[in-house]
């Protein structure tokens, strides 16, 4: 079994990208031939200072290695060190229709925030899948926001293989329920992009400040079922048991009970980086 995760270089890395993609590329390392990489060319879309693009490169790949990564384990490297994954961008996009991109919420989404609009942005899910396919990959650990993406390589894949006989493997998206979509210090997904992470390594003072709930119904509620769901799967049974009461009886206690759950988070994520390092 082949996996294969990317990782863009756009900015100091966040709890997102540690419990979307760092974190289950660390655990799959151990269980079958791991393709982990860094994607400089992606990064173009939002980059466009070739230094900073260096200098993020370095750090992600420094702070990959400090969570857990063992190259003795897995393959890891730079997307542009490959530069025929733009050749087969090239070729996957003689057969992709422009309604099959077009209708990826993960373009319509950066433009509603006001990204401009350009190819890259437009044709990212095409580059996507030339890096998915050009490796044989067969499982793609993915968040929910990217499970659109991988369905495109798939369908590019099988156009693929009807016009020019079985070429690419059809690979699989992977996703972790309890942590499907990280949410962001606003409730929205967690991303660079939209100003609302939250750093791994930053400082536990800013740490606190940035943690606090955002407000707006829909969206705390959501950011709340996500922290229960992340220390229901990973926390110590205390702070699970105190969860499971019924919201009358932790109301009283509201706000202890919100900076216990914030230290078990927190507590979380060290316990996590010490015992992959």
């Amino acid at each position: 079994m082949r996996i294969l995760s990317g990782i863009q270089p756009s900015g100091t890395l966040h709890v997102g990208n540690y419990f979307g993609m760092m974190r289950p590329a660390i655990e799959l390392q151990d269980q079958g031939e791991a393709y982990y990489f860094i994607a400089d060319y992606h990064s173009m879309t939002s980059i466009t200072d070739p230094e900073m693009r260096r200098r993020n490169t370095l750090d992600v790949a420094l702070d990959f290695l400090a969570c857990g990564l063992d190259p003795t384990k897995s393959v890891f490297f730079i997307q542009s060190d490959v530069p025929e994954v733009t050749e087969l961008t090239w070729l996957l996009g003689t057969v992709t229709p422009m309604g099959l991109l077009e209708r990826c919420h993960s373009y319509k989404d950066k433009q509603a925030k006001g990204l401009a609009a350009n190819f890259g942005l437009f044709a990212y899910p095409v580059l996507m899948a030339s890096d998915i396919l050009i490796y044989d990959s067969n499982i793609v650990p993915v968040g929910r926001d990217q499970k659109q993406h991988v369905e495109v390589t798939r369908d590019i894949a099988i156009k693929f293989n009807q016009l020019y006989g079985k070429v690419f493997i059809i690979p699989e998206p992977q996703i972790r329920d309890e942590v499907a979509v990280v949410p962001g210090t606003d409730g929205q997904k967690m991303s660079k992009s939209y100003d609302n992470t939250i750093e791994i390594f930053g400082e536990e003072k800013p740490l606190r400040k940035n943690g606090q709930p955002p407000t707006g119904g829909t969206q705390v509620r959501c950011g709340q079922e996500h922290c229960h769901s992340v220390i229901e799967a990973n926390g110590s049974e205390r702070c699970c048991h105190r969860l499971r009461k019924p919201p009358a009886r932790r109301r009283p206690r509201l706000r202890r009970f919100k900076e216990g759950a914030f230290r078990e988070l927190l507590g979380i994520l060290r316990r996590s980086t010490r015992s992959t390092g």
